[in-house]
This record gives structure tokens, sequence and C-alpha cells, in this order.
């Protein structure tokens, strides 16, 4: 097994310092890129607009708006059915968006893990 920037010591023994020293900074880097993706916001639509879910980078929904055109109080069966459906996919579009963002963030930093398959 090879890690980039880690010495190999006389007799093929790794350099436990510098592995150590590299476990330390990629677990930095991985702390500092969750605390960016819990600051960034996406926002994913239904219905032409009707209905908008916003969702942090670490897929946690922290917003819903739903259109007040989107309610028929002659059917409200209907309406509501109609409404769970595009909470459904707004909710569900903010989410791809927010696990895109993830792979681009936390994707490069995982493949420099040994053992640790990439997002």
């Amino acid at each position: 097994m090879e890690l980039e920037g880690v010495d190999v010591e006389p007799g093929g023994q790794l350099d436990f310092q510098a592995v150590l020293a590299q476990a330390q900074k990629m677990q930095e880097q991985l702390f500092a890129a969750q605390e960016q993706l819990a600051h960034v916001e996406v926002t994913g639509t239904a219905g032409g607009g009707l209905v908008s879910a916003t969702v942090n980078g670490q897929g946690e929904l922290v917003g819903l708006v739903v259109d007040p055109k989107v309610i028929d109080g002659a059917d409200p069966v209907e309406t509501a059915e109609t409404v769970a459906d595009l909470v459904l996919a707004a909710v569900r579009e903010a989410s791809r968006q927010a696990a895109d963002l993830q792979q681009q963030t936390m994707g490069p930093l995982a493949q420099g893990l040994p053992g640790m398959p990439g997002f």
C-alpha cells in the first residue's frame, strides 16, 4: 500500500509519524469540507416553481415554500395529493443537488483515504 507523501524506512517499514501527520491533515480537510457543506444551500422546485424545497449541503431540509396558487378550496382531497406530490418532487430535486455538491466537495478527499471508496 502506498500513501502519497509517506516515506518508507529502510527495511520496508512505514514512517508512522508521517502516516499520522497525513491522517491528521486529511481529517482537518474533511472537517473543513463538512463545515462548508453545512453553510451551503441548494433549492429544488416542482410544478413550475409552485413548490420549492431548500436543503443544505449536508442534505438537511431547511426550507419549504408552497405557493398559495396550488391550493384549490373546492377540492381539498385533490389539493392535498397535488401538494404532497409537488413537495416530494421538490425535496428529491434539492436532495439530488445536495448529493452532487457532497460528491464535488468530499469525493476528492475520500479518494485519498486507503480502503475508502469515493462517494
